[in-house]
């Protein structure tokens, strides 16, 4: 009888592992890597691989998360179409260089991003997460009229409430604030922790909050922005997210490194309409994208930026092919520093490929790892760059989180997308795309500053590495497809 059950048990387990597989390859029609990596795990762990499949593989991409209205799309459509007319038809002054250099970027941007050139814009490159903390309470308190704040991951810890409290008492003076939080990412805060931000009258939301307590049939898709706005003035955009740990005070990590951003300019009026879209998904308020362009901007300074967003909800992978455009272009160099690099296909093939074609191409990761298997399948992949003759960088100085990219001293991007299929496909992000030497010159010197606190991962290190690790890389890499 009880041989008969799990026979039974057997044959409905397959059926169903059999149904999803052909779910995958005909009808969802994901990127063969992570078909593969799904249908392994369907059929080594079929009763597991199941549920996986259902918690971790649900696609939104179908679904119109963040609805602009007929009137909205019109206006947006129209403006940006008055932009790409006047670069096209050589009516646009360009202010800098460099942005007259890469108006084929430009154009990407803007005709696949759906992404505005500003040239208004002054940056502040922050490094150190004590820093960008410090700068962004006072900027809060300093706030005449709102405040909005988006993170993927705000600790509930001393970092945390501090930015909680700021926030709260800019409430009780009158001002409108809204702080929207990763569902995920903000687990150790409830509606509870929030009551005073509330009272105060300020506004509360979390992005993807489960339907039930732990579970959530969209827990594999993240908002993984850091997007502040202070009086539709003051941009912060980046790497950092809000606890102690970016602060340098977890002894795990020990010190933080990643790379943010203070803004100034029109930018930071596409950076409010971006989380005007987030946050009346997630808290159902009726706000409007014109609430962002209702002031005017500061003429703070001559840097060009396009902000370009990307997410689950949409095939585009914007973020990704500004990065793929810009490691396509490159003639001299190309600097990527990233904690995690798990590329697909196209990306690694053109970093190859800039490589073999004689490109100074540089890539800095983590010594330490704070996920196991993305951490082994990152050494995998910059042990195929080695043999394409790019030089990778260890970072020995605690942490490093940053997201950036550098090419030829002209161009950089730097936000919340790694260089992973995860920032590709699952996650919300948003980077900055800059055009400016100078600005570009800055990271590049902050990249080399960092080559003397990290050791070179040279052919000879990689190739001596012991059978375990060898076996660890190949696993991981195997499951790259779902990292």
């Amino acid at each position: 009888m009880i041989e008969n059950t799990l026979s039974n048990l057997v044959s409905v387990l397959f059926v169903i592992n059999l149904g999803i597989a052909f779910t995958i390859i005909f009808l969802e029609r994901k990127d063969p890597s992570a078909t593969l990596a799904w249908i392994m795990i369907l059929f080594l762990v079929p009763a597991m691989g199941i549920v996986f499949y259902f918690l971790f593989s649900q696609n939104i991409s179908r679904q119109r998360i963040f609805r602009l209205s007929q009137y909205e799309e019109s206006v947006m459509d129209q403006a940006l179409q008055e932009q790409i007319s006047q670069v096209k038809h050589g009516r646009f002054e360009f202010i800098n260089p460099e942005a007259r250099k890469w108006q084929s970027m430009i154009h990407l941007h803007q005709t696949y991003a759906r992404s505005f050139l500003t040239q208004d814009n002054h940056i502040s490159i922050i490094t150190d997460g004590k820093h960008m903390l410090n700068a962004l309470l006072n900027d809060i308190q300093n706030a005449r009229s709102s405040v909005n704040v988006e993170y993927f991951i705000i600790k509930n810890d001393t970092a945390g409430r501090a930015l909680l409290s700021a926030m709260t008492e800019k409430a009780k003076e009158g001002l409108e604030v809204r702080l929207l939080i990763d569902a995920m990412g903000g687990r150790q805060f409830n509606e509870g922790h929030m009551r005073e931000l509330k009272e105060a009258g300020g506004k509360f939301a979390f992005f993807f909050p489960p339907r039930l307590k732990i579970f959530s049939m969209k827990l594999n898709y993240r908002n993984h922005r850091k997007l502040v706005i202070i009086d539709g003035r003051i941009g912060y955009l980046g790497g950092f997210n809000i606890g102690n740990e970016y602060l340098g005070k977890v002894k795990k990590f020990g010190y933080w490194r990643d790379t943010h951003l203070r803004l100034m300019g029109s930018c930071v009026q596409d950076m409010n309409a971006r989380f005007i879209l987030d946050w009346r998904f997630a808290a159902k308020e009726k706000l409007f994208i014109a609430q962002a362009y209702y002031d005017e901007p500061e003429n703070a300074g001559v840097t060009a930026i396009q902000i370009v967003a990307s997410g689950p909800d949409s095939s585009r992978e914007e973020v990704k092919h500004g990065y793929l455009k810009m490691i396509a272009s490159a003639r001299k160099n190309i600097y990527i520093q990233t904690p995690y690099f798990v590329p697909d296909v196209c990306i690694m093939e053109s970093l190859k490929t800039a490589a073999l074609s004689g490109v100074d191409v540089r890539i800095m990761i983590p010594r330490m790892p704070d996920h196991m298997f993305v951490y082994w399948a990152t050494c995998s992949y910059v042990g195929v760059l080695l043999n394409a003759g790019a030089k990778v960088y260890i970072y020995d100085n605690g942490f490093l989180h940053a997201k950036t990219m550098t090419v030829d001293g002209e161009v950089a991007s730097i936000g919340s997308a790694n260089f992973d299929i995860r920032s590709f496909r699952l996650n919300f992000e948003g980077n900055a795309f800059i055009y400016d030497a100078s600005e570009t010159y800055k990271l590049e010197a902050i990249f080399e500053t960092d080559m003397t606190q990290s050791h070179e991962l040279t052919k000879a290190l990689y190739r001596n590495r012991s059978a375990v690790i060898k076996f660890k890389e190949g696993v991981s890499r195997l499951l790259s497809g779902l990292l």
